[in-house]
Parts: structure tokens; C-alpha cells; sequence
């Protein structure tokens, strides 16, 4: 009988969680609500295909993070409610549990929200607590925060979503998700970075899995802080942390650099890209609940404190423990073989050199796609900040004709168009793009020196850009020559005995003229070579330089767009020399401006 017994605990087949989790990257697009749900159900069916059962988007990416006063009006929020009425309508939440982020209007206020979708039904509406209120960052002008810790309303959903379920009501607030097999919560980006976080209370209320929807923009070196953050809400407490990014340039300055991310227990176990092109990357995972289970039972202070807290768990119109996170996915058939949890792996940090090279550089593309641009004007002087500008848009092109070598047939379809190929022509290389995309010209004057005007159409040459060469001393001529006839005096450089003031004007004068002329050639360069549309003028004055004031009004710091507004002298010296390496962008020259000494060139040698 005891040997029976024996044989049967034998053959027992465990019942372990493993559950598949989904979290992705979308380039959204602000008030693009076609294309952003377009998008957003390409992620949702991706991560069915996989077999995820919980799938986790960006913040508000129903209408775009940067709608910015957009959001007072109330068909904003109108649109973004039938966007989420067409996922609820397009089947892909029958058995799949869906959280896309949107704004809500409830009883006077705006919330930033997470809405919760399964079985064609919104089962919460989980409103953020903190604002991001700083830097780039102005949501109390938009939104308020929920402050009602732990609490929820009854929300009155609209009509066009009551049409499509045949529900009326749902909860709004903060409240966790009580699943079959687990407790599933929200932590909403700048929530991570407060310092009272959600995840350690939701962590001590059982809550196993937590998912932060979030639009985090670029910054040199802010990554390595993210993750750092992200790993440790976990490897505290433990738990699994889906987080989620936006893409791309959607409407603002801001770029967001995506590098959605899955982590267990404080490891990270998948990673997505942080500077690509695709507009939708889909990260889904194996992760284990038992792991978590067992790496909190493992803490006793976790024990202690957890003993202490009820479980908030979620009393809504559909009864969530119906549904378990850890079941066979909606499109996979029943499994036979037991899903193996995901490994831990190392984090991909990019040098900040690399970050340079690829974050402006992404940032440009998604600019020039969506402006309806023909390319870029860029002037160039032989110096480093307008070689680090060309270099970045060098990594531009690299970066789209790898993309375009792997199939993705959306980033082909801007190229053709913004580069003039036709239909049944490609990009033959990254300089034959540059040359499409990029024309530079020097601007020079009786005080350029031949070194300059040699690296500018070097610098050109490599990375294949179309360049011009001029000389702007008629058009300054011209100007002095009016002040003279109004004034009756002549303005004269330093070198000629002029004074600070007539020196200084003489300098500005030539740099302003610059910038006008960039403005026209810009105008008018795709008219020249037969085709429609207008380039973008590149600016390139470096943070140094906006800090300290070194600048002149409306010279190359008043162009369309600057890749290099935010980043410091230093920095760009070196990744100058990082790029003219042969395994990187392949750009000798830019080692030569590195190392040449600065000179602005606008006034005449002294003595």
C-alpha cells in the first residue's frame, strides 16, 4: 500500500506558474489615432501569435505622450475612447488580458490611465498617482494625480465602447488584478522614480506581477539609471516587472528610446532595442510565479512586513479569477511540453559614443519621415559641431539601409519617398542615401582659412553627401555698405583699428547672413534637382554653448532642428574620434577636426 502510495506521489505531475508575458515598443505618433491603434493591435497580435496571455503597452499610446494642450480638448479624449473601442471590437482580447494606456475624463478632472481589457470587457481603469512635473516633463498642466491610495470610483464608460461590449460602468482608480494564480498591478513610469514607489506596497499585498506603461525620452546615459531602478524594485521584494517605452520622435523635442524590458527577481531576462527603427518591437517571456513566491518566502523582513498589509484585491463587473495568467496563450494550442521560464541575461548599455551615433540619429529619421521634408541643409565649417551633425546623419543612413536590408518594408517605403527612388529602386548604400537626404555647403569668407574649406569637402566626400562651396563677402559687403550710407561711418574689424563693438558686429553679421542663406538653399535645393518639397536646415550649437551664452542670435542655433543641443563639447570631441574608427562609422577625417584647434573664422588675423 506505502509502495503504491510512493508510485503515485512518483507520476504526480507538479503544477508549476510559468506564465507568458508580453511587453512591447511602439512608435506612435501624437493625434495619430488610425495610425496609433494600427499599431498598437499589430503588438496585440504579435504577442497572441507567441502565446502571451498579458500584454503590456507604452503611455498613453492611444493618442501620443506629447499631445500637449491638445489634451484640454475634449475630442481627444473622445478619439482615444473609440480607439479602445476598436481593440475591444477586433476580437484580440478573448482570453488575453490587454493594458494600453489613454486619458480619462471623471468627474471634473483628467487622469493619465492604464485601461484593462479582457473578453471584449474594460475590467479597470488604474489612474496614475505622481506626475513627471520637471526638465522635459509638464503633466499637472495636462492631468491630476489620483489620491486616493488604494481606493476606485465607479466610472460611466462612453457610448461608443458600451455599443461594442454591452457595458456600462467600470472601475476607476488604483486597484490591483486578482487572477486566478496570481495578483497582477500597475506601476506608471514616473511612479518607478518617486520615493514612495507602488511597487513595494503592491509587492507586500501579494501583487507578483507588476506592468509600467511608460514615455521615457532619451538622455546621454540615462538608460543605465533606468534599468537600475527597474532591477532593483524587484530585486528587493521580488516580483516580475514589465516595462514598457514609446519610440521615436511623436509630435515634441523629445525622443524616446524605447528599451522595453522584462525583469524577475531584480535580473532581466529580455531587453528590447533602444535605438531602432521598427515601429512596433514585441518582447514576450516565460517567467516564472513560483520563483517569485519562493525568492520573497525567502526573505524573512519581506515576511514580516508582507503579514502585515491586506491584499487590495479588485471588485469589478467581470470576476478576473476566471482568468489565470499562467494558462496556455489564445494562440497556441494546449501545450505538451511545459514552458521553460526565460533565462537571466546581461544588459545591453550602449558607450555614450554609440548613444551619439544612434539616438540623434533615429531621432532625425522619424523627424524627416513625418515632416514631409526632402532631407537636410546642413552648413558645414570644417569645425567639430556641424562634423558631429554630418557624422549623425552618416549614422542616419547606416542605420536605414540595415533596416531596410532585413525586410521591413515600412522603412523602405519612407526612403523611396523621401530620397526620390522609385517604385522598383532601393538605397544602393548609406553614402548613396546621404546623397539623396544630405546637402551640405561651406559658407565661407575673406577670413576662412583653405584648412577648413579642405575638411568640410572631405568630410562631405565620406560620407556621400551632396556639397556646395560659396562665399558670403557681397552679401556682408552689401550690409556694410547700407549701415554706411545711413550712418555716414564705416564699421572695421579689430585687425584695422576698429573698436569691440565694430568688431563684434562685423563677426555677427557674417554669421547671420550664413543662416539666411542655409534657410534659402534650403528652400530651393530640391526645386534645383527637379524635386518637390523643402529640406530641413541642421543647426549645430552645442549645450556648452547654449549654457554659457556663446552664441550668436539667429546664427546656427536658430535652425529647424539641432542633433546636438543637448550634448557637451567633450563629449562630441570624443565621439568624433570614436566615429572615425574603421569598425564604427568609418569616417577618418572627423579624427583631423578633433584635433584641430577651434576658430570661429570671422574676422581677419590680428598683427
Amino acid at each position: 500500500r506505502v509502495g503504491e502510495q510512493v508510485a503515485l506521489i512518483r507520476h504526480t505531475v507538479v503544477m508549476v506558474r510559468v506564465a507568458t508575458v508580453a511587453t512591447c515598443t511602439l512608435n506612435q505618433w501624437a493625434l495619430d489615432f488610425g495610425g496609433n491603434l494600427e499599431r498598437t493591435l499589430r503588438s496585440l497580435r504579435e504577442a497572441r501569435e507567441r502565446g502571451a496571455t498579458y500584454r503590456l503597452g507604452p503611455e498613453l499610446e492611444t493618442t501620443g505622450y506629447s499631445c500637449e494642450d491638445h489634451f484640454y480638448e475634449g475630442d481627444t479624449c473622445t478619439h482615444s475612447w473609440e480607439v479602445v473601442a476598436a481593440i475591444l471590437g477586433s476580437g484580440l482580447t478573448a482570453g488575453f488580458l490587454v493594458d494600453v494606456g489613454l486619458p480619462v475624463e471623471h468627474r471634473g478632472a483628467r487622469y493619465n490611465c492604464r485601461a484593462f481589457l479582457l473578453d471584449a470587457k474594460v475590467v479597470l481603469l488604474r489612474a496614475k498617482t505622481s506626475l513627471a512635473n520637471d526638465g522635459n516633463y509638464r503633466e499637472l498642466r495636462w492631468f491630476t494625480a489620483w489620491k486616493a491610495a488604494g481606493r476606485t470610483e465607479s466610472y460611466v464608460l462612453p457610448a461608443c465602447v458600451r455599443e461594442v461590449c454591452g457595458q456600462a460602468t467600470t472601475p476607476i482608480g488604483d486597484a490591483a488584478l486578482q487572477l486566478a494564480d496570481t495578483l497582477l498591478g500597475t506601476e506608471l513610469c514616473e511612479e518607478l522614480f518617486a520615493p514612495q514607489a507602488p511597487h513595494v506596497r503592491l509587492a507586500l499585498r501579494g501583487v507578483e506581477v507588476l506592468g509600467n506603461g511608460s514615455g521615457s525620452h532619451h538622455q546621454l546615459r540615462k538608460l543605465d539609471t533606468r534599468l537600475q531602478l527597474i532591477c532593483s524594485a524587484t530585486a528587493k521584494s521580488g516580483g516580475v516587472y514589465l516595462y514598457s517605452n514609446l519610440r521615436g520622435c511623436d509630435g515634441s523635442r523629445m525622443y524616446f528610446d524605447g528599451c522595453s524590458c522584462i525583469v524577475v527577481n531584480g535580473r532581466l531576462v529580455a531587453q528590447g532595442e533602444q535605438f531602432d527603427l521598427a515601429d512596433v518591437e514585441t518582447l514576450v517571456a516565460n517567467v516564472d510565479l513560483d520563483a517569485v513566491a519562493s525568492y520573497r518566502m525567502a526573505k524573512s523582513s519581506f515576511m514580516e512586513q508582507a503579514s502585515a498589509h491586506a491584499c487590495d484585491v479588485l471588485d469589478c463587473v467581470v470576476d478576473l479569477s476566471g482568468f489565470a495568467l499562467c494558462s496556455d496563450g489564445p494562440g497556441l494550442a494546449s501545450r505538451c511540453v511545459p514552458r521553460q521560464p526565460k533565462l537571466p541575461q546581461a544588459a545591453h548599455l550602449h558607450s555614450f559614443e554609440e548613444e551619439i551615433a544612434y539616438g540623434p540619429a533615429a531621432w532625425l529619421w522619424d523627424y524627416v519621415r513625418r515632416s514631409g521634408a526632402a532631407g537636410f541643409l546642413l552648413p558645414l565649417s570644417g569645425g567639430a559641431d556641424s562634423a558631429a551633425v554630418a557624422a549623425i546623419v552618416c549614422s542616419m543612413c547606416q542605420m536605414v539601409v540595415k533596416v531596410i536590408a532585413s525586410g521591413d518594408e515600412v522603412v523602405l517605403a519612407d526612403a523611396r519617398r523621401i530620397g526620390g527612388y522609385s517604385a522598383s529602386e532601393r538605397p544602393a548604400s548609406a553614402a548613396d542615401l546621404c546623397g539623396r537626404l544630405l546637402t551640405t555647403v561651406y559658407i565661407g569668407s575673406a577670413n576662412s582659412s583653405n584648412a577648413t574649406r579642405d575638411l568640410a569637402a572631405r568630410l562631405a566626400a565620406e560620407v556621400g553627401a551632396r556639397h556646395l562651396s560659396l562665399r558670403l563677402d557681397a552679401v556682408t559687403s552689401a550690409l556694410v555698405s547700407v549701415f554706411e550710407t545711413v550712418c555716414g561711418r564705416k564699421p572695421q574689424f579689430r585687425a584695422a583699428g576698429g573698436s569691440a563693438n565694430e568688431n563684434i558686429a562685423l563677426q555677427n553679421i557674417q554669421a547671420r547672413v550664413r543662416m539666411v542663406l542655409a534657410f534659402m538653399f534650403a528652400q530651393l535645393m530640391p526645386w534645383v534637382s527637379g524635386r518637390p518639397g523643402f529640406l530641413l536646415v541642421l543647426g549645430a550649437a552645442n549645450v556648452d554653448e547654449g549654457l554659457r551664452g556663446y552664441l550668436t542670435k539667429y546664427d546656427c542655433s536658430s535652425a529647424d532642428i539641432n542633433p546636438i543641443g543637448g550634448i557637451s563639447k567633450g563629449d562630441l570631441k570624443s565621439f568624433l574620434r570614436w566615429a572615425s574608427r574603421e569598425n564604427t562609422l568609418r569616417l577618418p577625417v572627423l579624427a583631423e577636426i578633433a584635433a584641430a584647434p577651434p576658430t570661429a573664422e570671422l574676422e581677419p588675423a590680428c598683427g
